[in-house]
């Protein structure tokens, strides 16, 4: 039963600071680092991680060297692996120590053992269903607000990120962890503005490495019509039949900022290249958000910023489709 995977308000007390739902959720961290000793060993680690910056002038792109995301970066997500391991975000598979916070009656918000950032969650649906934004961006959304004071969300979608395509979850960080959240409204004053009204303002951003669809409102139903707008036409110019291949970052204070990420590959071709041009980097929703992961300490070491270019050329979406877009935006 889901009620043995929840953490009781006398396993939080110790560690509460507020009455606040964030601040459960900070105490849960502290709860689990202090009683899960894989979660204390690598919340600790992350002390030591090595951190590296390249300038692009206009931007910023952060590189990590963290060994603890080896299993995210490398995971296998082909259909015949999925089906072959036991989904490890169910909550009757969950290591006995684990336990969350139930949110809405339907996701387990869960301290994530692997960590990028200080503070990094998991949040799984109860129910195991595909991950799949489509159905869920209202959660995604309501889910932001409700974290909204201290941290971000982000969504890996199953074919360019997601560990588990199999279980829809999101994953949240504090708020500014990632450098697009701090350097949007620079971003945006060269962007091209889309639709802007009382209401809301959509943005198409180019000139970052990557191709970033930028929406911001204090209306979730407005917010949650641009976003379906833009999911129709990114499915479209794809020829994607299934979800196309997307990250998405929401974060909440006072209204939704949504960043939407199309890509184009999940994988670059340096991935899986052999010997000194391989390069384990699996660009994600945090990649994509200006802080890469790099699991090996070699590949740490040896990228540059003529790699950084070539990952995310070939991996965000063509210039050329996101116009064609933009085109049939302004007329739909």
């Amino acid at each position: 039963m889901i009620n043995s995977r929840l953490i009781s308000n006398y396993e939080l007390e110790d560690y509460l600071l507020g009455s606040s739902k964030v601040n459960e959720v900070e105490a849960l961290l502290k709860q689990q680092n202090k009683t899960w000793t894989l979660s204390q060993k690598n919340y600790n680690d992350l002390k030591s991680v090595k951190k590296k910056e390249f300038d692009f002038g206009s931007f910023k792109i952060y590189l990590q060297f963290n060994p603890g995301r080896i299993i995210s970066s490398s995971a296998k997500v082909d259909s015949k692996s999925i089906q072959e391991r036991p989904c490890f975000l169910c909550y009757k598979n969950l290591p006995s120590e684990q336990k969350g916070i139930l949110f809405d009656e339907k996701y387990l918000l869960l301290v994530n053992p692997f960590p990028i950032f200080e503070e990094h969650f998991t949040i799984p649906i109860i129910n195991h269903q595909a991950q799949e934004i489509e159905s869920s961006f209202f959660d995604m959304l309501s889910l932001a607000k409700n974290l909204g004071e201290k941290y971000t969300l982000f969504y890996n979608g199953p074919r360019c990120g997601a560990s588990a395509p199999d279980h829809l979850h999101f994953q949240a960080s504090p708020k500014n962890s990632m450098p697009v959240e701090v350097e949007i409204d620079n971003l945006i004053e060269n962007s091209i503005e889309m639709k802007k009204d009382k209401n809301i303002v959509v943005y198409s951003i180019s000139n970052y490495l990557r191709n970033i669809f930028f929406i911001e409102s204090g209306s979730k139903e407005e917010v949650a019509k641009e976003f379906y707008r833009l999911y129709e036409l990114i499915q479209t110019e794809t020829n994607s039949k299934a979800e196309p291949l997307l990250n998405v970052i929401v974060s909440f204070d006072e209204k939704w900022r949504v960043f939407i990420f199309p890509r184009k590959a999940h994988r670059p071709s340096q991935f899986f290249a052999e010997g000194n041009a391989k390069i384990l980097l699996s660009p994600a929703a945090v990649d994509f958000g200006g802080l890469l992961i790099t699991p090996r300490e070699e590949d740490f070491d040896k990228l540059t910023k003529n790699d950084i270019e070539d990952i995310f050329r070939q991996t965000t979406l063509d210039d050329a489709i996101i116009h064609k877009i933009i085109q049939k935006y302004s007329v739909t």
